[in-house]
């Protein structure tokens, strides 16, 4: 049972030192988290994020565990990197240095996380200037000032702490995927959303408490929440699988080769990367209108707020674009169609070569297709659910796909341990492992 297989996380030495080792630099991160920038009045700073909500600002904010809401060292959280990683993936495509270097193995990929590790730093410094800056301009809803010294002393020592935050942040990332249980960056990002989930709880009971929500209402929102999260499981463990038969070789007098297998394609396979794009760009004119007076910027501001047709139309459109987008960038099936016609595999009724890799695109178009209606739908749901009933809804649907993706990531990971060394998983035999499904 489920229970027994947790218990079997502590038997393995191993194991259980990869996961205490885990959790003491996820608490490391969230101490971070609420060490204060110097030089900011932090009453002010936040009645000004209260103004912001809706913003690109509180999209941010999410990503760093409320940190940029303090204006913590940590303020930029991982987003730097993040960006810097989809950045270099998108290059690969078109400069050829990098796509020899992914090509080239470990020595390949030690470079460009090294060029990953620039490029964050270079965006953290880029970013910290714009917020130093954008800070002095910002004013609380009393009219206080958030920066009490503004200049170019508060400019420098701003973008030399955020810089140096995000850069620790990326190397408590990377410990964590060599030394602890894996995914470090997504388990970064994890604990700071589901760190909100105590305040949301508590906000949730006083407004039941004081009669501004029903029983009732909390039901069909729990209800409504756990359905989306099976919904999430469903499609992301999901899979179609292609059968692929591998013809037998002659070398000297043995044979090699034969039998079949199959190759996996996800429904989803840009992850969460649509919505964190498109909420991003949608977002672009409310975060700039937060910073001016200018009317109109101000009413594209409030057509563009989730919960509103404009905006969410727009949305859709822009995770259906970057579905395909980012799934044509990652996956190449000419590519695949090479490599399995080398290593002797092809698809039973298909001839290798190009009708393969025409075969293998026209699956992949088709299954990216109900990826992003699913993605669009986790995504667009809860936002019309907070809208219209006007309650604390905890988890938005681009924090859930994080949550629960990376949650199955983490039990896959520690599973693969556990079964290694001749432990049942989570499961009992025969149900345990975290398998797709056709």
């Amino acid at each position: 049972m489920v229970a027994s297989g947790f218990q079997n996380l502590f038997k393995i030495p191993e194991l259980r030192k990869r996961i205490f080792f885990t959790l003491a630099l996820l608490i490391v991160y969230r101490v971070g988290c609420h060490i204060p920038t110097p030089g900011i009045d932090a009453v002010a700073l936040a009645s000004f994020f209260a103004q912001a909500k809706g913003t690109l600002l509180g999209l941010f904010d999410m990503f760093s565990g409320g940190a940029l809401e303090r204006l913590s060292v940590f303020a930029l959280g991982i987003m730097p990197y993040i960006s810097a990683s989809i950045i270099l993936q998108l290059l690969t495509v078109t400069i050829p240095h990098l796509e020899r270097l992914s090509k080239e193995g470990e020595q390949g990929r030690k470079k460009i996380t090294q060029y990953t590790r620039y490029g964050t730093v270079v965006l953290s410094i880029i970013q910290g200037v714009g917020i130093s800056i954008g800070l002095e301009n910002m004013t609380s809803a009393g009219g206080s000032a958030v920066v009490m010294f503004p200049g170019w002393g508060f400019r420098l020592m701003t973008v030399i702490t955020l810089t140096s935050g995000t850069a620790f942040i990326m190397w408590l990332g990377e410990q964590i995927t060599e030394r602890g249980i894996g995914n470090g960056i997504s388990l970064i990002i994890f604990a700071g959303i589901v760190v909100r989930m105590p305040a949301a709880i508590g906000n949730t009971y006083q407004l039941v408490a004081s009669g501004e929500m029903g029983i009732f209402t909390v039901l069909i929102l729990t209800f409504f929440m756990i359905a989306v999260v099976a919904c999430i499981i469903f499609v992301e463990t999901g899979q179609r699988r292609i059968p692929v038969q591998y013809a037998k070789r002659v070398v000297g007098r043995r044979m090699y080769g034969g039998g079949s297998s199959h190759l996996p394609l996800k429904i989803n396979t840009s992850g969460v990367i649509p919505p964190i794009f498109a909420s991003s760009i949608i977002m672009f004119p409310a975060t700039l209108a937060s910073f001016t007076n200018i009317e109109w910027m101000k009413s594209v501001s409030d057509a563009l707020r989730p919960g509103n047709f404009s905006y969410e139309l727009l949305f859709v459109a822009f995770i259906f674009f970057f579905c395909y987008f980012y799934t044509a960038v990652t996956f190449d099936p000419a590519n695949v169609a090479d490599n399995m016609k080398k290593n002797g595999g092809y698809i039973p009724g298909i001839r290798p070569g190009k009708r393969t890799a025409d075969y293998i695109d026209k699956v992949l178009t088709r299954i990216t297709l109900g990826g992003a209606i699913y993605v669009s739908a986790v995504c667009v749901l809860p936002s019309i659910l907070i809208s219209k009933v006007n309650v604390p809804f905890y988890f938005g649907g681009t924090a859930l796909l994080i949550v629960v993706g990376v949650a199955i990531d983490t039990i896959s990971q520690m599973e693969s341990h556990m079964l290694s060394r001749s432990y049942e998983g989570f499961l009992k035999k025969g149900s345990g492992r975290m398998k797709g499904r056709r």
